[in-house]
């Protein structure tokens, strides 16, 4: 199975978009995160949501805001009250990680293979296979 994060942006409009896909594949949910980390010494918060792979198909969709939006524990924002809402109003609690940041690694797509290993250890994702 192909495990992969699609990223929408840094949780400004395109956290619209992310609570949209969200509420359209209710269905498809697998996990809502929120994966906290300091950058520069702000805390900052990613938000993301898990679908389960589709009918058809063996890919299984990570959809991020990465890292734009202040970590709620220190800096309670809207943004994440919308992410918030989301989570009650599905029935599904938001599973909450602490990682490093992305600026930590010299390429994106390294970084995201770290946090799917993080999710993976979580038992957030399934394993391959």
């Amino acid at each position: 199975m192909l495990q992969r994060f699609i990223e929408l942006g840094n949780g400004y409009s395109d956290l619209y978009e992310l609570l949209e896909i969200a509420k359209r594949n209710d269905d498809r949910i697998l996990a809502i995160i929120q994966l906290n980390t300091v950058i520069e010494s702000r805390e900052k918060t990613s938000l993301a949501v898990v679908l389960k792979p589709a009918k058809e198909g063996k890919f299984l969709p990570i959809y991020i805001c990465l890292e734009g939006i202040p970590n709620p524990e220190v800096t309670p924002n809207e943004r994440f009250r919308l992410f918030q809402s989301l989570s009650e109003e599905l029935a599904i609690p938001i599973q909450s990680l602490d990682v490093k940041p992305s600026e930590t690694f010299n390429e994106k797509a390294l970084y995201y293979q770290y946090l799917i290993g993080i999710l993976r250890l979580s038992r957030i994702l399934p394993p391959l296979g």
